[in-house]
């Protein structure tokens, strides 16, 4: 070995060589549409319950369009597990009162987190235009349910931006409205750069200390339902995804194997730069999350 070579190795310690298991790690999960589906979601749940997520999600369709569904999912698992659940609540849709009353279903349910969302309308592309009656903008629906109940609350940050926004900056203004609502944390879109995650942290710390924001974490194996979801939030995705994924489409082992490995580097470049909290977006299936997070050094 060259001594070239010698010390480029022994300044590139493995990316997971101090992960210690000291992080907290959250799980979202959306309602089933079928029995099926529904069973797909409970061997998940099984699975990654046993890693003491400090929470568990579960999503709101668009325009409110799983109201229902969402609703007993997060009952379920207020019933049959330990797990801490999560409802997401959106503005899209409904009038103030029928907002509230959903809340307060939600916390005589047992339910003591809500993730409040703007939402989206149900059409895809539509602009959004609040309800009459409704509640007008995500930091408005922070302040309804904190008037309703002391739930926590999580809301949406945006590294790159909502889609909606004009300037960072006034992203960045949105966000802190919502947190003097009353929001206890932000919890961000998907994103494929560390830098890119780091660096809008940073920032938020230089506007406001002491705000929690957690990376949101999509492990990829589908290129083409990533770039549907990225086209909803304003998430990049970046060339080389597309090329790493050329040719794996009826190799399924090989595709998980490459969006472990894409999703565990993301994860272990956050905890070299000190995150401790990561929420994944499971898309109702465990293994990759589970993966990344044994490589995290969290263990049942």
């Amino acid at each position: 070995m060259n001594h070239e070579t010698e010390i480029a190795l022994n300044g590139h310690a493995p990316l997971f060589a101090e992960a210690r298991g000291d992080i907290n790690v959250s799980f979202e999960f959306f309602p089933p549409r079928t029995d099926a589906m529904a069973e797909t979601l409970w061997r998940s749940i099984e699975t990654l319950a046993p890693l003491k997520p400090r929470f568990v999600s579960v999503t709101y369709g668009a325009g409110g369009s799983t109201r229902e569904r969402t609703h007993a999912t997060v009952e379920r698992i207020v019933r049959e597990t330990d797990l801490t659940p999560a409802a997401h609540l959106t503005c899209v849709g409904a009038t103030r009162d029928e907002i509230d009353e959903i809340a307060c279903n939600y916390w005589e349910a047992g339910v003591r987190h809500i993730v409040a969302l703007r939402g989206d309308m149900p059409e895809p592309g539509q602009a959004y235009s609040p309800h009459p009656g409704g509640y007008a903008n995500a930091a408005e629906l922070v302040a309804g349910l904190k008037a309703v109940a002391p739930f926590e609350i999580s809301v949406a940050a945006y590294p790159e931006g909502h889609p909606d926004s004009d300037s960072a900056e006034s992203d960045l203004d949105n966000l802190l409205r919502k947190i003097d609502a009353g929001a206890d944390r932000a919890i961000t879109q998907f994103f494929f750069s560390a830098d890119c995650f780091l660096r809008y942290r940073d920032t938020l710390a230089e506007r406001r200390p002491g705000i929690e924001i957690v990376p949101g974490i999509l492990p990829v194996s589908n290129v083409a339902t990533t770039r549907r979801f990225a086209g909803q939030c304003g998430a990049a995705i970046p060339q080389w995804l597309d090329r790493l994924f050329e040719g794996l489409d009826e190799l399924p082992a090989a595709r998980q194997l490459v969006a472990a490995t894409l999703a565990g580097e993301l994860c272990g470049q956050l905890y070299a730069g000190g995150v401790r909290h990561f929420h994944f977006y499971t898309l109702n299936r465990a293994e990759l999350a589970y993966a990344i997070c044994h490589l995290l050094g969290v263990r049942a």
